[in-house]
């Protein structure tokens, strides 16, 4: 079954994210990691606990693959990046 990545971001430095992006995205794809959204537009209906800002899903075959992207040693200098240059909500939630 399915597992999504979804993350919300808040950048406080677009163009050294952008690195971030740019480094991120062959580690997921390494486990399986398929992106479905990227921050595009969206339109919020209802924000009763969250307002999101920025939002990221990747889609990965499994929870397992999942985390083993988010956990792997690769991604770790890569995830320094992000969290110097914005603020997240990182969860992982099983598909149906």
């Amino acid at each position: 079954m399915s597992a999504y990545v979804i993350v919300d971001t808040k950048i406080k430095d677009a163009q050294a994210y952008e690195e971030y992006k740019v480094r991120a995205r062959p580690i997921a794809e390494k486990y399986g990691g398929i992106y479905r959204a990227r921050g595009g537009d969206m339109e919020v209906y209802e924000s009763d606990l969250w307002s999101p800002t920025r939002i990221v899903i990747v889609e990965f075959p499994d929870m397992e693959s999942a985390k083993r992207f988010a956990d792997s040693e690769e991604y770790e200098p890569v995830k320094a990046i992000r969290h110097a240059n914005a603020e997240c909500t990182l969860i992982i939630v099983d598909g149906v």
